[in-house]
C-alpha cells in the first residue's frame, strides 16, 4: 500500500472502547471508517453520513473492508480477529486478546497462515507520555538497571461488575487482573522483561463473583529482579502507581490519564539516589502531562505498521501470548484458586 491509501475500516463492538476508538480512527487522513457492529443496533440500517450498523461482527465481512478494529467481549475477542484474518483483513484487537491462553494460541495460528496480514492489541498504556519516558529514561542506562517494580492498579469495581458477561467467568476468563491487570502487568514486562517464578493470592472475596475482585502477585525474573503487584477491584478511590526502583534512581509513575479522569493527574517522578544519606533523597524531577495522546498514538501507529508493511513492534502476539501467560501463572499460583475453578497450567 502507499502513503496515500485510504484504509476502509469495519469496528466490531461499539461500546465505550468501540466509540473511543473510531474517534481517533476518523482523525486519521488514512482512515475512513465505513462499516460499525453492535448487537444494540437491533438490525441493520445506515448512519447520515453513509456508515453501515449492523447488530452482528459478522455481517461486518459484507463490506469490503481493509482493516477491522475488535472490541468485543471477551469470549467473542479471539473468535472475531481471527474471523477477520481469514477474511483477508488486518486486525486491530483490544486487550485482552481472549479468556484463555489457548484463544491466544488459535489466533497465532490463524495469523501464521496470513504472514502479509497485520495483528495488533491494544496494549494502549505503552503509548502513554509518562511510561514512553520511563521507556527512555531505563534503556539511556544512566541510572542503572532495575532491581525492583512494584505496582497498584485499581477501581473500585469492574465495569459492569454487578452485572453482565465481565462478571461470568464463562465469558470473561478472569476478573480484575485479566481485565485492567493485565496493562500493568504488560508495562512490567515491557520494562524487566520475562517473569517466571511466581507466587500469589488471588480472591474473590468482596464481589462474590467466579471471577478474581483482587489478585496479589510476587514475582522474579531470571536476573533476579522482583516486581510485586496489585490488581484491585476494591480501590475506592481509583489509583495506578508503579515505581521503578534503579540502580541510582527511583522511578515513580502515578495517575493515568484516562476517559473517565478518575485515576489523578499522569505524573514521572525522577528521584536520583543520594549517597550516603540516612533519609533518603530530597531531590526529585517532576514530569506532568496534561493530554493523553495515547489513543491517536497508537492508532497512527497502526496505520503506519499497515501502509508500510512494517513489523508489530508493540503488541504483537507474541507479546499478547506472553502477558496472558504471566496473568495465569499467578492465578495458578494460588493453588486455591486453580483447584476451585480447575484453571489449567501454562
Amino acid at each position: 500500500m502507499t502513503k496515500n491509501s485510504i484504509l476502509k475500516v469495519g469496528i466490531a463492538g461499539y461500546g465505550t472502547v468501540g466509540k473511543r476508538r473510531r474517534q481517533f480512527i476518523d482523525l486519521n487522513p488514512n482512515m475512513d471508517t465505513v462499516a460499525i457492529s453492535d448487537i444494540s443496533f437491533g438490525q441493520p440500517s445506515t448512519e447520515p453520513d453513509g456508515v453501515k450498523l449492523y447488530p452482528n461482527y459478522q455481517e461486518l465481512f459484507n463490506e469490503k473492508l481493509d482493516v477491522i478494529f475488535v472490541s468485543l467481549p471477551n469470549y467473542l475477542a479471539a473468535e472475531a480477529t481471527i474471523a477477520g484474518l481469514g477474511r483477508g483483513l488486518h486486525v486491530f484487537c483490544e486487550k485482552p486478546p481472549g479468556r484463555t491462553i489457548q484463544d491466544v494460541q488459535d489466533v497465532i495460528t490463524a495469523e501464521k497462515k496470513q504472514p502479509h496480514l497485520k495483528l495488533k492489541y491494544g496494549f494502549n498504556h505503552r503509548y502513554h507520555e509518562s511510561v514512553k519516558e520511563a521507556k527512555r529514561v531505563i534503556e539511556s542506562g544512566q541510572y542503572g538497571e532495575i532491581i525492583n517494580l512494584r505496582g497498584i492498579y485499581g477501581k473500585s469495581s469492574i465495569i459492569s461488575f454487578d452485572k453482565g458477561w465481565r462478571s461470568e467467568r464463562r465469558y470473561a476468563g478472569g476478573g480484575i487482573l485479566l481485565d485492567q491487570g493485565i496493562h500493568i502487568l504488560d508495562m512490567i514486562r515491557y520494562f524487566a522483561g520475562e517473569f517466571e517464578e511466581i507466587k500469589s493470592f488471588v480472591s474473590n472475596s468482596y464481589w462474590r463473583h467466579d471471577v478474581e475482585d483482587n489478585a496479589y502477585a510476587l514475582m522474579r525474573n531470571r536476573e533476579g529482579c522482583v516486581a510485586m503487584l496489585h490488581s484491585t477491584a476494591t480501590q475506592w478511590q481509583h489509583k495506578f502507581r508503579l515505581e521503578i526502583t534503579l540502580r541510582e534512581a527511583l522511578l515513580e509513575l502515578s495517575g493515568i490519564l484516562s476517559g473517565t479522569k478518575s485515576y489523578g493527574d499522569e505524573r514521572l517522578k525522577i528521584i536520583p539516589k543520594k549517597d550516603g544519606s540516612s533519609v533518603g533523597s530530597f531531590f526529585e524531577i517532576t514530569n506532568s502531562y496534561l493530554d493523553d495522546n495515547s489513543w491517536q498514538c497508537e492508532v497512527n501507529d497502526f496505520v503506519d505498521i499497515v501502509i508500510n508493511d512494517k513489523t508489530v513492534l508493540n503488541g504483537n502476539s507474541t507479546e499478547a501470548l506472553h502477558v496472558m501467560e504471566l496473568v495465569y501463572k499467578i492465578y495458578c499460583a494460588d493453588e486455591r484458586w486453580q483447584k476451585e475453578f480447575n484453571i489449567q497450567s501454562p
